[in-house]
This record gives C-alpha cells, sequence and structure tokens, in this order.
C-alpha cells in the first residue's frame, strides 16, 4: 500500500518552508534562503507594516456601500436630454454588443421624475431625494466618470471591493490592515457592518483571500452581541479564559516551531485580540454616551435607525483608530419587478435611510477634526442605465445595471472638496471625460493613506499580487 496512505505523519499539511527545513542538508539551505528572502512578508501577519511612501493625507477610510447600484440618472447626474426624449426607443447603434442583466427586447429611455437644483458654492448638482447631503455639496468630491468591468452583482461588487471579479482576493480593507496595520490594539484593523434588506452579501467581499486571516474584516452587528462568540461562556470567567487561552497560545507556538505554518501566528494574534475585544468592544458600541444633539444629527432614535447607528460607530471607531470601516445599506437594485420596487417607490425609501445620517457623519468628522485624516467614500458597485425596463414583468418604472457609466462621491482625506470631476454623455450612456475605473479609485485611495498602489504586493502562486492588479492610476486631479 502507497506510504502516503498508510503514515499519519505524510497525511499532515505542511508548509513549504517546512518541507525545505526537513529536506536535507544539501537542497535545503539554498532554497530556504531564496523563500525567505522572497517571501518574508508572508511570514509576519500580524506585524506587517511599511512606511508609506508618500506623505498620508489620511489615516482611516470609512467606505460607505450602496449594495446593488444607485442610479446616478436620478441622484447625481441630470440629464435634460432625457426629460425630451422620454419613453423614445434609442439608437440600436448606441447599444450594439452590450449586455443588460433584464432589459430584452425594447429600449426605450427613460425621464428620472426627480428634481435636481444646485448646491453650495460648488454649484454640484443633486437630486431632491438626498437633501441632507445636499447641504453639505461642498464637503463632497463628486466623480460622474467611475466606470467598471462587469454588469452583474457578484463580480462588480467583487471588483469593487477586492479589485478583481474572481473570488477569493483580498478586500481593499485587508490590504489597507496588511499595509499599514492598526492604530488600536484591541480593535479590528478592518470592521464591516450591514444594515438594509435585500441581497445577500458574501463575506468574500470583505476577505483576507490570501493574505494572513488577521486581515480579514470583522463584522460587527447592530443587535445582540455586536461580535459573535465573544462572549465568555457561562461557566468561565475572566481568570479562567486567560489560562486557557495562555495554554493554547502555548500549543499554538510548539506547532508554529515545529511545522513553520505562518497561519498559526495569525490564529494565536485572532485569538489574543478576540480577548481584548471582550473588553473594549462592548463600551465602543455603547451610544448612551453621546449627546442628545449628536443622535439628533444622526437620526439614531428615530425608527430604523441601523444605517445611522452604524455612520456613528464608524465615527467612534476612526477615533479609536479603526484602519478601515465599511458599511454595507442594501436594496439599491431598482429595477422594477414590483410595485415597492423601481425608482418610484424603493429608490426615494432607500435615500430616506441614508441622506440624512452620511450628512450628519461628514458633518460630526468635521466637528471632531477628523475628516482631513479619514476618506469618507459613498457609492455602489456599478450605475443604472438611462433606459426603462420594458416587459410583462415591469410595470412599474425600473433601470438596469450599468457598467459604463457611475458616480462616486468622496469627502475628507486631502481631496478637492467641492469638484465635480468627469462627465457622461447628453443620455448619461458614457463616460465622455476624465474616465475613472474601479482600479483607479483604489489606486487613488492607497495614495491617500500614503501607499503606492504598484508596491503594496503580495507573493502568491509565484507571483505579486496586488489590489490593482495590472491596471490604476491615481487620479491626482482630485488632490488637494
Amino acid at each position: 500500500m502507497n506510504r502516503s496512505m498508510t503514515n499519519p505523519e505524510w497525511q499532515r499539511a505542511i508548509t513549504r518552508r517546512a518541507l525545505l527545513a526537513r529536506g536535507g542538508l544539501s537542497l535545503a539551505p539554498i532554497a530556504l534562503g531564496c523563500l525567505l528572502n522572497d517571501q518574508v512578508r508572508s511570514s509576519e501577519p500580524s506585524s506587517r507594516t511599511v512606511s508609506p511612501q508618500f506623505v498620508p493625507r489620511a489615516k482611516s477610510v470609512i467606505l460607505l456601500t450602496m449594495a446593488g447600484g444607485p442610479s446616478q440618472i436620478d441622484l447625481f447626474d441630470p440629464k435634460p436630454k432625457l426629460d425630451e426624449l422620454d419613453g423614445q426607443p434609442i439608437s440600436p447603434k448606441l447599444i450594439e454588443g452590450e449586455k443588460f442583466a433584464l432589459i430584452r427586447r425594447e429600449f426605450k429611455l427613460l425621464r428620472s421624475p426627480y428634481r435636481f437644483a444646485k448646491h453650495g458654492e460648488s454649484g454640484a448638482d443633486f437630486s431632491e431625494l438626498l437633501p441632507h447631503m445636499a447641504n453639505i455639496a461642498d464637503d463632497f468630491t463628486i466623480v460622474r466618470s467611475m466606470t467598471t468591468d462587469s454588469f452583474n452583482h457578484d463580480p462588480a461588487q467583487l471588483l469593487f471591493n477586492t479589485g478583481s471579479t474572481i473570488p477569493g482576493r483580498p478586500a481593499m480593507g485587508a490590504w489597507l490592515s496588511y499595509g499599514l496595520g492598526s492604530e488600536c490594539r484591541d480593535l479590528p484593523s478592518f470592521v464591516v457592518m450591514l444594515s438594509g434588506e435585500g441581497q445577500p452579501l458574501g463575506a468574500h467581499c470583505w476577505s483576507s483571500g490570501f493574505l494572513p486571516a488577521a486581515h480579514q474584516g470583522v463584522q460587527f452587528r447592530s443587535g445582540g452581541d455586536p461580535v459573535l462568540y465573544l462572549s465568555d461562556p457561562a461557566w468561565a470567567d475572566r481568570a479562567t479564559r486567560r489560562r486557557s487561552l495562555d495554554a493554547l497560545r502555548e500549543l499554538n507556538q510548539l506547532e508554529q516551531a515545529r511545522t513553520l505554518d505562518p497561519e498559526i501566528e495569525s490564529r494565536i494574534a485572532a485569538y489574543e485580540l478576540s480577548f481584548r475585544m471582550q473588553a473594549s468592544v462592548p463600551s465602543l458600541m455603547d451610544l448612551s454616551g453621546e449627546s442628545l444633539a449628536t443622535h439628533e444629527l444622526y437620526g439614531t432614535s428615530e425608527g430604523n435607525a441601523a444605517f445611522a447607528q452604524n455612520c456613528l460607530q464608524a465615527r467612534r471607531m476612526v477615533e479609536r483608530g479603526v484602519r478601515f470601516v465599511q458599511i454595507y445599506h442594501r436594496d439599491w437594485d431598482h429595477h422594477g419587478l414590483r410595485e415597492t420596487g423601481g425608482i418610484d417607490a424603493s429608490l426615494p425609501a432607500r435615500c430616506r435611510e441614508v441622506d440624512r445620517a452620511t450628512a450628519a457623519l461628514i458633518t460630526d468628522l468635521k466637528q471632531c477634526g477628523l475628516l482631513d485624516s479619514t476618506l469618507v467614500v459613498w457609492g455602489g458597485e456599478f450605475g443604472r442605465t438611462p433606459l426603462r425596463e420594458s416587459s410583462a414583468k415591469t410595470k412599474y418604472p425600473g433601470r438596469d445595471h450599468h457598467r459604463r457609466a457611475f458616480t462616486i462621491l468622496l469627502a475628507g482625506g486631502g481631496l478637492k472638496s467641492g469638484t465635480t470631476f468627469g462627465a457622461t454623455d447628453e443620455l448619461g450612456y458614457f463616460v465622455t471625460e476624465n474616465p475613472v475605473h474601479v482600479h483607479d479609485l483604489h489606486a487613488t485611495l492607497l495614495h491617500c493613506l500614503g501607499l503606492d498602489h504598484e508596491q503594496l504586493t503580495y507573493r502568491h502562486l509565484g507571483r505579486d499580487f496586488r489590489l490593482t492588479d495590472v491596471r490604476g492610476r491615481v487620479v491626482a486631479e482630485i488632490q488637494a
């Protein structure tokens, strides 16, 4: 019988470094030396940091992700031509070769039913659906010329979050955690919070991918235990828990010394962080100490305020040194498949849920002196078409997914506030000025935190990977 099937020692998975360490005196030193030079970063999951290549404009990021794709046509990019051509068929040449998620037969233009106005000294265009965000228009950097590669949610969300449409790559927050570490010893460097209903969101959007597991996004919940399984079991007090973790750490250290597996170091770091979080998270999530004025600013005391609570928590987290906070708000997929869907009912409801709290977050950060060091990003994985979905199933007005053009809002972090960058054609279908791909957005965000997107790499499967893959440029035009 084959030895590998009978000997448990051969069945144990070991790292390449451990294999070389056991592989004999002649080959091992040479190969191990090359491997150490090539993969030194891979073996330091908890301590890996780099000195910024540039003077950082920001220290942390708050990413407000409107999952599903908010309609730029109805919120930020008014198109008077659509009012004129509403209901008319679009030119076949314009959509030749295009792929849509739901549109199949008729391709008719759809005007926005909402009024737009210019706001602030910058004269930025905002829909009537976002009055609070419009009131702070001069704090925003508005990029109207975003583009992406996929017209379906999951691959587009993966690209927006990880820089790739392929699952298994590290999320942006994981890259920042890996590159810069955390300024807070008692909290994760990458925190994720969810609100709203609708499409499910997979943890692959905040995964550490092939980076060490210490950089995984940690999901905080707004109800019950903020972090699952964080509480001690009923039979264990803090002293008992500390002794058990000490014993577990010693066992893991013995195994790490034997196998040289870098993931064991990540496991040890995760256990220790969890122990510290048991003391730090409850006080972090307790909003009772916030002033009445702050609660009124965010609207956290009114009805379904999950997004508002998450925004307030995000401010508290960056105050404590959390590097990357991502808030997902779901149900921005406004097709028109039901009476409560589409841009006539569901879109206004989603805007009411996020408008006040988004403006409050930026105002609060500004009042606390944190906006210059915090980069706030608002947007989704793609935009919506200027076309109406016309079929037997779409009685109500809705828009399909659109990868060719959409809008992202940014604030703080050393960017040019009160700026609108890029433009689309008269129908809002194609970008006509200053296209910004998702890879360019990632490169720019890393630059704001002092990192060169081409230098922040991790060797995996024989090559150096990075957030921007083989593309990406820093959009210098929106830098202050």
